[in-house]
């Protein structure tokens, strides 16, 4: 990744720490599943994707992202975050 985009995740990332209200551009639910969420940035002409889940209220676990190259967030990518989160919370029961 440029150092320029990671400046500019970073800065997201920042972002959603700090404010009470984050604005739908930079942080959305993924519509039909069951608590992920996607962090957004644009950078330049590209637009990258942070998936990540809450754990214990305030808790914001990212786990995988990926550089959009379509209109839809591919599938591969969304069932591959279902499989890390799900991974996650079991993993955790058992510790």
């Amino acid at each position: 990744m440029d150092e320029r985009v990671k400046l500019k995740v970073n800065w997201t990332i920042e972002l959603i720490e700090t404010v009470d209200s984050i604005p739908r551009k930079y942080f959305d639910h993924i519509a039909g599943t069951d608590g992920l969420f996607e962090i957004r940035v644009e950078y330049s002409s590209n637009i990258y994707r942070i998936f990540c889940f809450f754990d214990a209220g305030k808790l914001i676990i990212a786990i995988n992202g990926f550089q959009k190259k379509t209109q839809k967030t591919p599938r591969n990518e969304i069932e591959r975050a279902k499989r890390i989160k799900r991974k996650y919370f079991d993993e955790k029961k058992e510790a």
